[in-house]
């Protein structure tokens, strides 16, 4: 649970490992005597050190080149399953995220993915529990008028990132055209290490060709294997053999309306981790 908390106020899984870290540096000299609520105080410590990384990061990220995304967590199938948690650490949630203040950020992760009450916030945030009430109603409207509107069942996830891969791996710009929402968004993160879109690419065609265009003039065959990431399905990415980078999908009415690729180096560690997150 301390992961998740930390993993989605800062959407970086070694950032996460690190408060974890830090957390239990400061638990190990506590007096728990002196502890009525271990599960609290825990809350409490590592909320405050992701805060003080959060804070951090976000003035690193303003020199970020290119888009920014999370860093991709292999996932369990059950995680899927669980359909709040599937959205809670999706990209496409964890991009919403993203747009909150720290302060904002951190109430509605512990409110909405975790039901924490607003006593126990206020004390990690260092708010008056009213002012907790107040910060989680914002972060839910602005939240709620940017998060993606409709769940699909894995099932329909899973068809269409087949008919995207096969479409992708046959270079068959009409099959990819079919199985693209018209108004798809494409997010590329490679951090200034490795090729990627400078800005989202909007639409189907410029998304297809964009995809199929730069991989045949580098002359590079594409293969993808299915796996799951953040909840989501998503394509391990192999260039010639070689694994360039993890793309996340997101589903609505049986097209592909979002895809999240990351090919940053620096982010893609976990993904070929053996042991799938199971978050919770």
């Amino acid at each position: 649970m301390l992961f998740t908390v930390a993993y989605e106020m800062l959407g970086s899984a070694s950032d996460a490992e690190d408060v974890l870290q830090e957390t239990w540096l400061r638990w190990i000299e506590v007096d728990l005597e002196e502890v009525r609520d271990r599960r609290a105080y825990l809350v409490r410590i590592t909320t405050r050190q992701a805060l003080n990384r959060l804070r951090a990061a976000s003035r690193r990220r303003e020199a970020y080149v290119g888009p920014w995304l999370p860093e991709p967590l292999l996932t369990a199938p059950d995680v899927a399953e669980d359909v709040e948690l599937a959205e809670s650490v999706s990209m496409a949630m964890m991009l919403v995220l993203e747009t909150l203040s720290p302060t904002e950020r951190a109430v509605f992760v512990l409110r909405e993915a975790f039901g924490v009450g607003y006593d126990e916030i206020a004390a990690a945030v260092d708010k008056s529990p009213a002012a907790v009430r107040q910060i989680a109603h914002r972060a839910r409207r602005h939240v709620d008028a940017r998060r993606p509107r409709r769940v699909v069942s894995p099932s329909e996830a899973r068809a269409a990132l087949e008919s995207f891969r096969n479409a992708v791996e046959a270079r068959d710009l009409q099959g990819l055209l079919d199985v693209l929402a018209p108004d798809v968004v494409l997010v590329s993160d490679g951090g200034g290490v490795k090729r990627a879109a400078v800005r989202p690419v909007v639409g189907a065609g410029k998304v297809a060709r964009f995809y199929l265009g730069g991989s045949a003039k580098a002359g590079f065959a594409i293969t993808c294997e299915p796996t799951a990431v953040n909840g989501d399905p998503a394509l391990a990415v192999y260039l010639d053999g070689a694994f360039d980078g993890v793309m996340a999908v997101r589903v609505a009415d049986g097209r592909v309306t979002g895809l999240y690729y990351v090919r940053n180096p620096e982010k893609l560690t976990r993904v070929t981790a053996e042991t799938p997150l199971t978050l919770r």
